[in-house]
C-alpha cells in the first residue's frame, strides 16, 4: 500500500473538487488517496479520500493578517497538511526552523503534517545534496514528535521543470533520509517522492527503495491525469 498525495497548489474550485471526489469514488485501491487543496476547499465533504491543506501559520493567533493557524485547518475536518513546500521555501522564506515551528502547530493540533525536504540545483551542483537533505530532516522535524508525520523528498531543482532525477538519484536520497529518520527514532515513517510525477513513471518511482509513494502536483488536478497514478500501485 502506498500514499498518493496531491497538491492543488493554487488552482481549481470547489466544483472541479467534487467532480474529483465523485470520480474517485469509483476506484478500486488500498492505496491511502490525500488531495491537498487551497483553504476554501477544505470542507467538502468526502469519504473516499483525505484531505489536506498546503500550508498553515507558524503562529498559533494573532495579529497576522491573512494567514491560517493548524487550528482553524483542524476545524475544517482537513487531516493532512503540506509544510516546507519548495514553493514555499522559495517564495515564503520558509527555513527548517520556520518549518519545524509549523510541524509542532500541526502536530499539537491533531494534524498530520507532510514535512518536505530537498535541494536546490545550486546544491545539487555544487555537491551538496545529501548534506542539505539530511539538514531539512534533522532541522525541520520535531524532536519530541510521537505521533504520525509524513516526510515528502522533493528535488526543488525538479519542481515545474518536467525534468525527474535518476532512479539511483531517488533512491540515495530516499535511503539517506529513512537512514536520518531511523537515527532520530522515527523509523517506519512513510517517505514520499515528490517531482514531476505522473502516470507514465509513477509505477517505476514507487518501486524504488523507501518510496512510500508520491506527492503529485499538476498530474492530479484532473482525475484522466490522477487516477492512472493512483492504480498504478497496489
Amino acid at each position: 500500500m502506498k500514499i498518493i498525495a496531491g497538491n492543488w497548489k493554487m488552482n481549481g474550485t470547489q466544483q472541479q473538487l467534487k467532480t474529483m471526489i465523485s470520480d474517485l469514488s469509483s476506484v478500486e485501491t488500498q492505496n491511502t488517496v490525500i488531495l491537498c487543496v487551497p483553504f476554501t476547499m477544505l470542507t467538502t465533504p468526502s469519504d473516499k479520500i483525505s484531505l489536506g491543506a498546503q500550508d498553515l501559520s507558524r503562529h498559533t493567533h494573532g495579529a497576522f493578517t491573512g494567514q491560517i493557524s493548524a487550528q482553524m485547518i483542524a476545524e475544517t475536518g482537513a487531516k493532512y497538511v503540506i509544510i516546507g513546500h519548495s514553493e514555499c521555501r522559495q517564495y515564503n522564506g520558509d527555513t527548517n526552523s520556520i518549518v519545524r515551528q509549523k510541524a509542532t502547530n500541526a502536530l499539537n493540533n491533531g494534524l498530520i503534517p507532510i514535512i518536505c525536504v530537498g535541494e536546490t540545483m545550486d546544491e545539487k551542483q555544487a555537491g551538496k545534496t545529501m548534506a542539505v537533505i539530511e539538514s531539512g530532516v534533522r532541522e525541520s522535524i520535531p524532536s519530541d514528535t510521537s505521533t504520525p508525520i509524513i516526510v515528502a523528498y522533493e528535488p526543488r531543482w525538479a519542481i515545474g521543470a518536467g525534468l525527474t532525477p535518476t532512479a539511483a538519484e531517488i533512491a540515495d536520497a530516499h535511503n539517506l533520509i529513512a537512514k536520518t529518520l531511523s537515527d532520530m527514532g522515527l523509523g517506519g515513517t512513510p517517505i514520499l517522492y515528490g517531482a514531476s510525477v505522473k502516470g507514465s513513471n509513477a509505477a517505476e518511482i514507487m518501486s524504488i527503495s523507501n518510496v512510500d509513494g508520491v506527492l503529485v502536483g499538476g498530474a492530479s488536478l484532473k482525475s484522466d491525469d490522477f487516477i492512472p497514478i493512483i492504480t498504478s500501485v497496489k
